[in-house]
C-alpha cells in the first residue's frame, strides 16, 4: 500500500507568518493535529502541531495554587514561525506505508507531510493508517473483487475473501451467476504466474488490505 492511497488531502497548510490564533483556528476547524508550514514561495519550511501552538498561550491561574503567579514574563509567541518545528520529516507519496510507519516510530511524530517532488500534496497520520485498518472486511472484499473484474472482465477469475484485512484469492473455474454478491471472479490455472502476480498487485492497491494469500 502506498502513502498516496492513505494520506489525507487536499492538504491544509498555514504560512510562516500566520498568527498563532489563526493557526489554532485552522487546526481546530479542520480537526487536524498538525499542518505543514509554507513560505511565501509555497516551499515547505516547517510543521506546526497542536502542542506547538499551545506553548506559552496559558498562564497559571492564581486560584489553583497558594503561591503567587510570577510576573514579568514576556509576551507569548505571536507567529507560527516562532513555535513551529523547523527540522521537517517528510515522506514521498510513492513510498510504502511501512516506510511512513518507521518514520513515525523512529522520529516520534504523529503525522508526516507527503511530497510529490518538492510540492506538499497531503499529510499522512497515525489516524489515517488506523482508518484503513478499521475498514470492514466485506467492504475490502467488494473492492478487491471489483478491481479484479475491471482488469479481467473475461477471465481469468478468482473467488475473493477477506479476513482481518488479509485478502484470499482462490482460482475459480468459471464465473458465478452473481459476481457482485458472491465475490467470485474466474481465475487462471496454477501455472499462470503472470495473472496471479497481477491479481496480487491489484488486491494490494485496495486501501486496508494488509496482505494477500493465494489459495488452491
Amino acid at each position: 500500500m502506498l502513502v498516496r492511497e492513505v494520506m489525507s488531502g487536499p492538504v491544509v497548510t498555514v504560512g510562516r507568518t500566520t498568527s498563532i490564533r489563526q493557526a489554532v483556528r485552522v487546526l481546530y476547524e479542520h480537526d487536524i493535529t498538525a499542518a505543514p508550514v509554507l513560505d511565501d514561495a509555497g516551499r515547505l519550511v516547517g510543521v506546526v502541531s497542536e502542542l506547538d501552538l499551545l506553548r506559552g498561550e496559558f498562564q497559571p491561574d492564581p486560584r489553583a495554587s497558594a503561591r503567587p503567579v510570577p510576573g514579568g514574563q514576556g509576551p507569548p509567541p505571536a507567529l507560527v514561525w516562532q513555535v513551529m518545528t523547523h527540522a521537517v520529516v517528510t515522506v514521498s507519496e510513492t513510498a510504502d506505508v511501512t516506510a511512513a510507519i518507521d518514520l513515525m516510530v523512529g522520529k516520534q511524530v504523529k503525522s508526516l507531510p507527503v511530497l510529490a517532488g518538492h510540492r506538499v500534496v497531503g499529510m499522512v497520520s497515525r489516524r489515517d493508517l488506523m482508518r484503513m485498518l478499521a475498514r470492514p472486511d466485506e467492504e475490502l472484499r467488494a473492492e478487491v473483487a471489483a478491481a479484479l473484474r475491471e482488469h479481467y472482465p473475461h477471465g481469468p477469475f478468482w473467488e475473493v475473501a477477506v479476513r482481518d484485512g488479509v485478502a484470499e484469492l482462490r482460482p475459480a473455474p468459471e464465473p458465478p451467476l452473481s459476481p457482485g454478491t458472491s465475490g467470485a471472479i474466474r481465475a487462471s490455472g496454477p501455472g499462470d504466474v503472470l495473472a496471479e502476480h497481477v491479481a496480487d498487485v491489484l488486491a494490494r492497491t485496495v486501501p486496508g488490505v494488509v496482505r494477500v494469500r493465494h489459495l488452491r
